[in-house]
């Protein structure tokens, strides 16, 4: 928790493109938790995925429901804490393995980004690694702000005298070296609060990352990254966003409504519970209208005691009328926020959707028609021994902190003293360590 009193999150030292590694990845959401574990093992660039150095194998899999949360922020540290564990111990079962630590999304907490360029003298002439190390560091510096934390810093291009827009600046020589950093921030009590849960639950945090930036890493294509690419990521309690153009993760934002807010509006139109609505939402639900869904009639419990009132019928219809406004309303408000980023400087850039609300019948539909852009759902790409429940748009965010740790290299890291992501379960040390800390 130290890291996040100077602003600044948990950065993870990036994997060995030379070396295989075990990852595990945590995602706290507002209605599931998720725990995935997996093995990196060194590959070829793939057609399709040539930035991932590492093939991704599950080992170990687990999704709970997740108690305790709302859009995304810890609001009862018990509950949350519970389900964490729950999912924690299923994966670690599944795997055989025993975790010390976990790369954690957050969706919550109103993402962010900032721009910020810095600049140092060259006294060397030429640029060194200890050169970028400097500026970076400066760049970090000045990314500080009260209530914020820093998920990411991420160079998007580097500066040497009057030349910009260079990549790799080593060797080059100059003797006025500057770096543009792209800034995600989050609010820092929302980002303590998550910290403090995982921690409770004897984890030590390897990295905190912004959802939409991994739910991108694991549906994008290369190409799509390349040409221009939103991934929106439409949560139950929360709606957020990355753009990337490129190659590169440029821009970060989120709100807090999601597909839960079309549960309650069920709940509520209805008359019925929010778990019937739910399982309503999910069977029939759909944002486009077809010729017989006046006809077709669907069975709505009522609320309580359901012995004591009879159940009531409504038509399919009737659905759509109180679902399509909240969908449009979401993809009203990605609109207007996509139109304030760089995304809107991409004219040819897609649209892709991850994310449980993404899976309602026509969303893609209706959301190409409101951002008008290309628009389709986005499921995690290249991942082995995945779980058939888990290749849906609704897994994104916990596939892609699979594939992080592959893109860790293009952030800021300063080094640390970092643990080693997981020992067997069968070593005495590691069966002593976990009595204590159980018992402790």
């Amino acid at each position: 928790m130290n890291v996040v009193r100077f602003g600044l999150t948990p950065k993870m030292k990036p994997v060995s493109p030379r070396r295989a590694a075990v990852v595990a990845g945590l995602d706290i959401g507002t209605s599931k938790i998720v725990c995935a574990i997996a093995r990196l093992v060194p590959q070829a660039p793939q057609e399709v995925l040539r930035r991932r150095s590492h093939g991704v194998r599950i080992l170990g899999f687990a999704h709970t429901k997740a108690s305790g949360m709302k859009a995304g922020a810890v609001v009862d540290l018990v509950q949350a804490e519970k389900m964490v564990r729950t999912a924690i111990d299923i994966a670690e079962n599944a795997a055989q393995l025993q975790l010390e630590s976990v790369v954690v999304s957050l969706s919550g907490g109103r993402l962010g980004s900032e721009r910020f360029i810095a600049s140092v003298d060259l006294s060397g002439g030429a640029v060194g690694d200890a050169d970028i190390a400097r500026v970076l560091a400066a760049a970090s510096r000045h990314s500080v702000r009260d209530g914020r934390a820093v998920l990411h810093s991420l160079p998007t291009g580097y500066s040497l005298d009057a030349a910009t827009g260079i990549r790799d600046p080593r060797g080059m020589l100059g003797s006025h070296f500057g770096v543009d950093m792209h800034m995600v921030t989050a609010e820092v009590a929302t980002v303590r609060n998550l910290m403090l849960t995982v921690e409770r639950s004897h984890l030590a945090i390897e990295a905190m990352v912004a959802a939409p930036y991994v739910a991108g890493l694991a549906a994008l294509a290369d190409d799509e990254a390349d040409l221009g690419a939103a991934c929106i990521d439409l949560g139950a309690g929360t709606t957020s966003m990355a753009v990337f153009s490129g190659g590169r993760f440029v821009h970060a934002d989120g709100f807090a409504v999601g597909a839960q807010h079309v549960t309650m509006d069920l709940a509520r139109g209805l008359n019925t519970g929010i778990a019937d609505a739910e399982r309503i939402k999910a069977i029939y639900g759909s944002v486009l209208s077809g010729g017989s869904d006046e006809r077709d009639m669907i069975t709505v419990p009522p609320v309580g005691d359901g012995e004591r009132e009879p159940p009531q019928f409504v038509s399919r219809a009737t659905l759509t009328r109180i679902i399509k406004p909240r969908v449009e309303e979401i993809l009203e408000m990605v609109r207007d926020r996509l139109a304030a980023s760089p995304f809107a400087a991409e004219p040819r850039a897609r649209v892709v959707l991850t994310g449980g609300g993404s899976q309602l019948a026509g969303v893609a539909d209706l959301a190409a028609r409101i951002l008008r852009r290309p628009v389709r759902i986005g499921r995690p790409l290249g991942l082995a021994g995945l779980p058939e429940v888990a290749r849906s748009p609704a897994f994104a965010v916990a596939a892609g902190l699979l594939v992080y740790p592959q893109a860790a290299h293009l952030e800021h890291f300063e080094p640390r003293r970092t643990r080693h992501l997981m020992t067997g379960t069968g070593g005495y040390m590691a069966r002593v360590g976990r009595w204590l800390r159980e018992s402790f």
